[in-house]
């Protein structure tokens, strides 16, 4: 058992800081809503902090997951932030999904108080959160990850060191790259199969059997073909993780043309009203246009 903080309680963070708790570790929570750190508090058994140099002061670990570059840096930063109140020598790791360069600004930043930093983004979404089967992709110190791995594992089915810090964000990079592209093909076929006057539940059941198969067809393809996207991971949330890739595509030369495409895409849903649809609405576009 250790000691540990989590900061930030948001779709993903509340159950990932639940899994620790229920593996047995004394953990205490921040929120920037208080009334959700209480609640959290109250059902799992563990400490509310009002700031998060108050929820990671003794703590051997502490973790956090926010919105963006700026959510981080306004929790890290400052008497109130993170890093006032970590002790020399315990390990921090960010779970948000934020741009490779703040990640370096704070490992710089921790590395310079004696404090270890990690960067470590999870897919899998609001489900694999509540599962505790995210994959957490690291970057940093191979010593650092060691104190943090066991512990990560409680919500973690894959914790897996990338490389230095950064390395977490760019992998978590190519997972949004790749995913943004299989929901447009997801989106094409269905579209295409309902046009063609086909079972479309008929042919994922037979497709998702061979190489067409993916966790979005899986976990979204029913959904899609019901029209139903009130839940899962926003479209304005995948816009933000979009623009973090090619950002860094534009820093190392990388060629993104299908992800650019997919980006307008996304534009067009938010313009239907969809920022908070669920990225596999994409599919609307193309009934909305075919229709």
């Amino acid at each position: 058992m250790v000691k540990a903080a989590f900061i930030g309680l948001g779709v993903m963070g509340y159950p990932m800081a639940g899994h620790l708790a229920k593996n047995g570790h004394d953990v205490t929570v921040y929120n920037r809503t208080t009334a959700k750190a209480g609640a959290w508090a109250k059902e799992h058994g563990g400490a509310a902090a009002d700031t998060p140099a108050k929820a990671a002061a003794g703590a051997d670990v502490v973790f956090s997951c926010v919105g963006n570059d700026d959510d981080l840096r306004s929790v890290v930063y400052g008497d109130d932030g993170i890093l006032a109140g970590m002790a020399k020598g315990p390990i921090y790791c960010d779970h948000t999904t934020a741009s490779a360069t703040v990640a370096r600004e704070i490992g710089e930043a921790a590395g310079e108080l004696g404090i270890g930093f990690l960067d470590g983004p999870v897919s899998g979404g609001q489900a694999g959160a509540e599962n505790g089967a995210l994959t957490v992709m690291v970057g940093g110190e191979k010593k650092d990850f060691d104190v943090i791995k066991p512990v990560a594992d409680s919500y973690g089915k894959a914790v897996t060191l990338m490389g230095p810090v950064g390395a977490g964000q760019l992998t978590k990079a190519v997972n949004q790259i790749c995913i943004a592209g299989l929901v447009q093909g997801l989106s094409e076929g269905l579209a295409f199969a309902d046009k063609a006057g086909l079972d479309a539940n008929k042919v994922v059941d037979v497709i998702s059997k061979g190489a067409a198969q993916s966790w979005q067809m899986d976990n979204r393809a029913e959904t899609m073909i019901n029209d139903e996207f009130e839940f899962g991971f926003a479209v304005e949330w995948m816009r933000k993780d979009i623009g973090i890739a090619m950002a860094e595509a534009r820093s190392n030369g990388a060629l993104l043309p299908a992800t650019a495409l997919v980006d307008q895409l996304y534009g067009e849903v938010v313009a239907m009203g969809g920022s908070r649809w669920d990225t596999s609405s994409l599919i609307r576009l193309l009934t909305r246009k075919a229709g």
